[in-house]
């Protein structure tokens, strides 16, 4: 029978075995029912945390949120023990084969003496381990479960690993007007599903862009909500103080403050709003 002693310290193991007993009929009928699918999003969302502790730059906020991607990760492996399947040892034990094989310039006579030979020598091995024997093959391996950013400066790289590249960013943002262009043929037209192509072409392109400049496309678009949420914030403190409400403004008044923000909050000229 499954059991567990509170304590004042925990190791590793305890929290393995805390898991065992909050899914055990003595302990919670929440974590009884939850499966690989129910979890799924949990999992997404503490990863997420995880990132933003680290950008943070906060230890113990960094500390707190791993914790909980660990339990994410011990819960399914929990779910899995239970009905026959793997377990933390059998996981453990396949990630420590993959790493040895994956650095044979550690555990081998495989040359790298830089960070990029390393990278070169990882691709080679997953597609290797993948059977992917073409360029294709590796982009659709790509996960889809990705954020849609990632998943194209992913695939971009593996074409610009054989050369279907622009020689600078000339040609993308070249790329990137054709498509502004295409769209704005698609809004001309009132063609949704065209709209809809063009949008995901446009992204596609501005993503490209991003990546001539070794730039994260996830991370510069975080950083333009961040400023828009500032200046908003500026725009909704702005109206406040002119005892308005900012569904009684017009488009020009709120802009008007908006672009106050915007030269205050970062130092720039505002820009005249055009109706």
């Amino acid at each position: 029978m499954v059991d567990f002693v509170c304590k004042e310290n925990y190791v590793l193991e305890d929290y393995i075995s805390l898991i065992a007993y909050l899914r055990s009929e003595k302990g919670c009928p929440w974590d009884r029912v939850q499966t690989h699918e129910s979890l799924k999003r949990n999992l997404m969302e503490e990863a997420y945390e995880v990132c933003e502790a680290i950008d943070e730059g906060d230890p113990l906020h960094l500390r707190e949120e791993l914790g909980d991607l660990l339990l994410q990760i011990i819960f399914h492996a929990s779910i899995e023990q239970d009905t026959g399947g793997f377990t933390m040892d059998d996981i453990a034990d396949a990630s420590c084969k993959k790493l040895i094989f994956r650095h044979p310039h550690v555990f081998g006579d495989a040359p790298a003496g830089t960070p990029d030979q390393v990278l070169d020598i990882w691709e080679q091995i997953k597609r290797k381990e993948r059977a992917q024997k073409t360029s294709a093959s590796a982009m659709d391996s790509v996960p889809r479960g990705l954020p849609a950013l990632w998943r194209s400066e992913k695939i971009q790289a593996k074409a610009a690993k054989v050369g279907f590249d622009w020689p600078d960013v000339s040609g993308a943002m070249d790329k990137l007007r054709e498509e502004a262009d295409e769209l704005q043929q698609g809004i001309d037209a009132g063609d949704l599903p065209n709209i809809q192509e063009e949008l995901g072409d446009i992204l596609f392109a501005v993503v490209n862009v991003v990546r001539f400049f070794g730039l994260d496309p996830e991370k510069t678009l975080h950083k333009s909500c961040e400023k828009f949420i500032r200046r908003f914030r500026y725009l909704e403190e702005g109206a406040a103080r002119l005892g308005k409400e900012l569904s009684a403004m017009s488009l020009g008044e709120m802009e008007e403050i908006y672009q106050q923000g915007r030269h205050e909050l970062e130092g720039k000229e505002p820009v005249p709003f055009k109706p």
